[in-house]
């Protein structure tokens, strides 16, 4: 199976969902997998799009493509009826876990998940992710009393967020990968469109579009 094919547990509701709608195709055709869709209020309303290629990664270039292909289409759906900045970036460090495989590449780090429904009377787990497989992500928790078992298995499918939790390790890897790739964007480097630009500093790509 194609990793453009591999499930999204973790997905977005009412209007977020139907961009995604718009999106998912859009990024698909490139080559990429969208991660998230987030309406957020920065800057009046920021429409945020995380992506990443097969491999996980996402550079400036593919950045570029994404948000050059993205922006016309965005302009014909008008999926938001006011004025808007459109940001274009990797799901960073700290990363959205939207996918087994996100858990997987994942494996003893730590993150926070929340369920959609409680699981042995709660429904926010912290912990460090010891295994992952086709339906179950199984976190190793440092809460438990004395003498009870610290791992819970929980059901990919009933998860509603999940995040990794920015550690040292973390952060390590993170310094390693970016040695050893230094074109991989970091959680600063991100495309933002402001209506009709897509400006630009030192790690963005700027260009410009005709707005209806």
């Amino acid at each position: 199976m194609s990793e453009l094919n591999t499930q999204r547990y973790i997905s977005e509701t009412g209007q977020e969902q139907r961009i995604a709608a718009i999106v998912e195709p859009v990024a698909h055709d490139l080559g990429f997998l969208l991660v998230r869709v987030k309406i957020l209020p920065e800057n009046g309303c920021t429409l945020q799009i995380m992506a990443e290629d097969e491999h996980g990664q996402f550079t400036i270039a593919q950045c570029q493509a994404l948000s050059q292909e993205l922006s016309p289409v965005l302009d014909v759906e008008e999926p938001i009826d006011v004025a808007y900045h459109l940001e274009v970036s990797s799901p960073g460090i700290d990363r959205p876990l939207v996918r087994a495989r996100d858990f997987e590449r994942n494996i003893d780090h730590e993150a926070r998940v929340e369920l959609s429904h409680m699981l042995n009377g709660r429904k926010r787990f912290r912990g460090k992710i010891k295994s992952v497989d086709a339906d179950t992500v199984t976190l190793t928790l440092p809460d438990v009393p004395a003498g009870a078992n610290p791992d819970f298995v929980l059901p990919l499918a009933d998860i509603s967020v999940a995040k990794l939790i920015l550690t040292d390790r973390l952060l390590a890897q993170a310094r390693q990968r970016q040695k050893d790739d230094q074109t991989l964007l970091d959680d600063s480097i991100q495309q933002e469109t402001d209506q009709s630009t897509l400006e630009s500093d030192s790690h963005k790509t700027q260009i410009s579009k005709e707005t209806n």
